[in-house]
C-alpha cells in the first residue's frame, strides 16, 4: 500500500511537471505600480530640512539625519572624519558611554551616530526618547581624552593589521590611482596620519561638518507631521552650526591611452583586477537608467557577461563582476576580478574584451530584458525597507531629481533599448583609455602582463611610482654574491664561532591572534629537533614536535603524525643557524636582485633546499641582517603562503637575535596577521631531551 501510494505520487509530480515548457523561460510579468507618498516637507529656522512619511502599517518610527557636506578633504589628518564619527557613539556631556548605551537598551530602540549625522528607530511609544538619545549624542558629544585615546588606538591597530591584506592594498590604490591622492577620493589613511590627529582636530572637525545648514531629518513610520514636527522643534531648533557649502573640485581625467598599473603586493597568492576610468554621471542625467542596466548586462551578476566568462568559461575566478553609480562628483566605472597569478594576463585581456564587445555589439533582447525584470523585482522588495523610502526622500533633494523621481523609475527603466544600453557602453565603460589597476605579485606577474602589449607602470602600497630599478632598491654593487650575503649575515648576528657553539634555543613569548593572545613556548636542539607549545589560560591549544626522526601536530586534542614529505624537509637542517649550513649540497642558493623591504635596500636571496618547497629571503644590505621571508605551501588544494618579518633584534648571550616576528599568512580566502613577540630567549640552557617526544 505504501509503495502504491508513493508510485502515485511520483506519478502526479511528474504529470505536473509535464505540462511546464522548460525549453523558454517563463514570460515577464508587468512592471510593479509604485505607491511612494510625497513627504511633508518644512525647514527649520537654523536650516535643518525636516521630512515625514507616516506609515501606519507597524508601530514603529525611524529617523534618520543626513548631513550632505560632500566629498572631505582631509589631507595631512586623514582619518580625522572617521574618528570624529566613531566618537559620536562615546556617550554625551550628560550620559557617558554605559549609561547612553544603557538608556538605548532599556527602550529597545537603535541608535546610531556617523561622519554623516544620526540614526534612532523603536517602537512608536518609545521614539521621542530614542530621538532625543540620538539628537543628545550629535549635539552634545562628550570628546573625553580617554574615548580619543580608545578610538586612535583601534584605528591604527586596524590599519596595521591591514597593511599587508592584498584587499586593503588594492582598494585604497585604485582610487589613489583613479583620482590621485590630493583628491578627496583618493586620499587614503596612513599609519603617520593616523598617529597626527589630535582630540583638537576632531574637535574642529566636529564645528566644522556637524551642523544643521545642510542636514536633512527624514522621519519614517507610526507618526504624524505634526508629532514629527514637535519633536524636530524640541529636539533640532537650539542646534546650531557652521553654514556648510558643497566643496568645487578639479575634475580628474582618464589616461591617454589604456595602460597597466601594477601595485606590487609580494605575499599575494591571487591578482586583484580592477579596470577601472572616472566617469561624470548624475543621478539626473537622462543616461543614469540605461547605464544601471548596461552595468547588470556587462557584470551586475552570475548571469553577467564578466561572471559567465571568467568564472563559468574560463574557471579564473570565483566571481567577476562590475559596478558604476551616479553622483554629483566624479564617480568611477570598475571591471574586476580576483585570480591566480599565472592567469592574470589571461583574465585582463578578457575583461577587457568583455567590455569592448559591449560597446561594438549590440546585446539580444532576451538580456536586456532579463536584466529589467531583475530591476523590476529588486526595486520593488526594496519599497519594503522603510530606510529605503527615507533614502529616496532625501536623494530627491539632494540630487535636485524631480518629485516623482522614484515613481517613473521603473518605467525609465522599461523604456531602456538595445541602442541605449549600446550608447552608454560607449560613453562610460572605456576601452581604449582605461586604467587596469593589478594588485598582486609583481615578480610573477610583470612579464606575463607585458604580452598583452600596453604599457606598464609600477607602484607600491602606497600608490607611489616604482622608478629605477627593481622595487625602487639600489643596483646591485659589483662583487655582491649569495655566498657573501649569507657571510655577512652570519657575522652580523655572533660570527662563525659564536654559532658553531649553539646547541639549543629556549624561546618564551606571546602571540597574537585576532584580539587573543596565545603564550607561545619553542625548543630546538641542534641539528633539528624542535618543539613549539601553544596555550591560552593554562591550556594547551597547539602542539608540534619533531624529535629528528619524525614528529607530529596535535590541535585540540587530535593528534596527527608528521607525513613522510614533511619529515624528510625537517631531517635536512644540520644545525639551529640554518644559514651557517646553506654551502651543503642539500641547498641551492640564487642572488636574485635587490628588493626595498620596509625603506631599506635589501640583497633578496632564492633558497631551494634539496627537499621542500623553495623560500625567498631579504638581508639588510647594510646591516646584513634577515629582514624578511616568504615561502609557500599546497594544502587542500589551496597556496598558502607565509610572510615572516623579523624585528627588534636584541642580544641573547652573543647572539644577535629577532624578538619580534610578523608572520602574515595569506590564502585564496584572504589573508592573516599575526605578531610573535618573545619576552625571552635562552642560549643552550632550559632544554632537554625530553622535550621533543
Amino acid at each position: 500500500m505504501k509503495k502504491l501510494f508513493l508510485s502515485s505520487f511520483l506519478l502526479l509530480q511528474l504529470g505536473t511537471y509535464a505540462q511546464i515548457d522548460r525549453t523558454h523561460p517563463p514570460k515577464s510579468g508587468p512592471a510593479p505600480v509604485l505607491s511612494i507618498p510625497d513627504p511633508v516637507q518644512f525647514k527649520l529656522a537654523n536650516g535643518l530640512t525636516v521630512l515625514v512619511v507616516e506609515n501606519k502599517k507597524l508601530p514603529v518610527v525611524s529617523a534618520s539625519l543626513t548631513i550632505d557636506a560632500g566629498p572631505i578633504t582631509e589631507g595631512a589628518k586623514t582619518g580625522v572624519t572617521s574618528i570624529m564619527g566613531t566618537m559620536l557613539n562615546e556617550g554625551t556631556t550628560t550620559k557617558p558611554k554605559d549609561a547612553f548605551d544603557e538608556a538605548v537598551d532599556r527602550i529597545g530602540a537603535s541608535v546610531s551616530l556617523s561622519s554623516g549625522g544620526g540614526y534612532a528607530s523603536s517602537l512608536s511609544r518609545y521614539f521621542p526618547q530614542a530621538l532625543a538619545l540620538m539628537a543628545d549624542a550629535l549635539q552634545h558629544p562628550a570628546f573625553t581624552k580617554a574615548s580619543f585615546d580608545k578610538v586612535k588606538t583601534q584605528n591604527i591597530t586596524a590599519f596595521q593589521s591591514s597593511e599587508k591584506d592584498p584587499n586593503a592594498i588594492s582598494g585604497r590604490a585604485v582610487n589613489a590611482l583613479a583620482f590621485g591622492t590630493k583628491h578627496p577620493m583618493g586620499e587614503f589613511v596612513t599609519e603617520t596620519s593616523l598617529k597626527g590627529i589630535t582630540l583638537d582636530d576632531v574637535k574642529a572637525q566636529y564645528k566644522k561638518y556637524i551642523t544643521p545648514s545642510r542636514a536633512y531629518l527624514t522621519f519614517i513610520g507610526d507618526i504624524t507631521p505634526t508629532a514629527a514636527r514637535t519633536l524636530a522643534d524640541k529636539l533640532f531648533s537650539t542646534w546650531k552650526g557652521s553654514m556648510l557649502t558643497l566643496p568645487t573640485l578639479t575634475n580628474v581625467t582618464n589616461p591617454a591611452t589604456t595602460e597597466i598599473d601594477i601595485v606590487d603586493v609580494p605575499n599575494a597568492v591571487q591578482s586583484i583586477i580592477n579596470v577601472v576610468n572616472v566617469v561624470e554621471l548624475p543621478v539626473s542625467h537622462p543616461d543614469y537608467h540605461a547605464v544601471l542596466l548596461a552595468n547588470y548586462i556587462l557584470g551586475g551578476g552570475a548571469n553577467s557577461h564578466l561572471f559567465t566568462t571568467l568564472r563559468e568559461k574560463r574557471g579564473f575566478t570565483y566571481g567577476s563582476y562590475s559596478s558604476i553609480k551616479g553622483s554629483r562628483f566624479q564617480s568611477k566605472f570598475s571591471a574586476s576580478a580576483s585570480v591566480r597569478n599565472e592567469k592574470t594576463d589571461s583574465a585582463v585581456a578578457d575583461i577587457l574584451n568583455e567590455i569592448n564587445l559591449l560597446r561594438t555589439a549590440p546585446v539580444t533582447a532576451q538580456e536586456l530584458q532579463n536584466a529589467k525584470d531583475l530591476y523590476n523585482g529588486n526595486f520593488a522588495i526594496q519599497l519594503e525597507n522603510p530606510s529605503t523610502i527615507a533614502e529616496f526622500t532625501t536623494n530627491i533633494l539632494i540630487n535636485n531629481l524631480p518629485k516623482d523621481f522614484y515613481r517613473n523609475y521603473l518605467k525609465n527603466i522599461n523604456a531602456v533599448t538595445v541602442a541605449d544600453v549600446q550608447r552608454v557602453a560607449q560613453k562610460y565603460f572605456n576601452y581604449s583609455n582605461t586604467r587596469v589597476v593589478v594588485t598582486g605579485k609583481s615578480s610573477q606577474i610583470s612579464e606575463p602582463l607585458k604580452r598583452l602589449g600596453l604599457p606598464i607602470k609600477q607602484y607600491d602600497k602606497y600608490a607611489k611610482p616604482v622608478v629605477a630599478t627593481a622595487q625602487g632598491a639600489a643596483a646591485l654593487p659589483a662583487g655582491v654574491t649569495a655566498q657573501t650575503v649569507v657571510n655577512q649575515y652570519l657575522n652580523a648576528i655572533g660570527g662563525e664561532a659564536t654559532i658553531k657553539n649553539v646547541r639549543s634555543l629556549l624561546m618564551e613569548g606571546t602571540l597574537a591572534v585576532q584580539g587573543q593572545q596565545l603564550n607561545v613556548v619553542r625548543k630546538e636542539q641542534a641539528p633539528n629537533k624542535e618543539s613549539i607549545e601553544m596555550s591560552m589560560n593554562g591550556m594547551t591549544v597547539m602542539k608540534e614536535v619533531f624529535n629528528g626522526q619524525e614528529g607530529y601536530a596535535s590541535q585540540m586534542g587530535q593528534k596527527e603524525a608528521y607525513k613522510a614529505d614533511k619529515v624528510e624537509e625537517k631531517k635536512i637542517k644540520k644545525g639551529i643557524i640554518e644559514q651557517a649550513f646553506y654551502t651543503s649540497s642539500d641547498y641551492k642558493l640564487e642572488l636574485a636582485g635587490m628588493e626595498k623591504v620596509e625603506g631599506a635596500d635589501a640583497y633578496k636571496l632564492v633558497i631551494t633546499p634539496a627537499k621542500g618547497s623553495p623560500s625567498t629571503e631579504w638581508y639588510d644590505a647594510k646591516s646584513g641582517l634577515l629582514l624578511k621571508k616568504e615561502s609557500s605551501e599546497e594544502a587542500q588544494g589551496q597556496t598558502i603562503t607565509q610572510t615572516i618579518t623579523y624585528k627588534d633584534y636584541k642580544k641573547a648571550a652573543d647572539l644577535l637575535l629577532p624578538f619580534a616576528m610578523v608572520m602574515s599568512v595569506q590564502t585564496p580566502m584572504g589573508a592573516q596577521e599575526l605578531t610573535l613577540q618573545f619576552k625571552t630567549i635562552k642560549v643552550n640552557e632550559g632544554v632537554k631531551e625530553e622535550d621533543f617526544k
